[in-house]
């Protein structure tokens, strides 16, 4: 079994906590990505995610004004993290134990990488 570092992706796209909805929204159509890491505001802030869904809750559901709110008001955080010498096993036992769709990969409290369901489903796509 591969590790969560052999499948994470390494080009995490992330934003500041202080960033608009707007400019996330911006971010992630021109990376063609479905989410975002918050960078922390210190070293010892933790790091959030914001997804397509926390946005579509945010504005949508709550009548929210794109240009009033920001990552912050609506980021998860801290989120779960994993090391990237845990068994790929493991990380997908907890994804689904816990009903998410990413991790964040962690060393020495500094983001490593990203892991998401999808690319675990890639991978067993390629060794199929």
């Amino acid at each position: 079994m591969p590790t969560v570092g052999e499948l994470m992706k390494r080009d995490v796209a992330t934003i500041s906590a202080g960033a608009t909805i707007r400019e996330a929204l911006s971010e992630m159509k021109t990376r063609r990505i479905k989410s975002l890491v918050i960078a922390k505001r210190s070293p010892s802030d933790a790091y959030g995610i914001i997804a397509f869904a926390d946005i579509a809750k945010a504005i949508i559901a709550e009548d929210g004004d794109i240009d009033m709110l920001n990552v912050f008001d609506i980021a998860s955080r801290p989120v779960v993290q994993v090391s990237e010498n845990l068994d790929i096993k493991y990380a997908v036992r907890l994804m689904v134990n816990l009903g998410l769709k990413r991790l964040l990969v962690i060393d020495n409290n500094e983001l490593k990488g990203i892991l998401s369901l999808s690319d675990v489903v890639y991978h067993l796509m390629e060794v199929a």
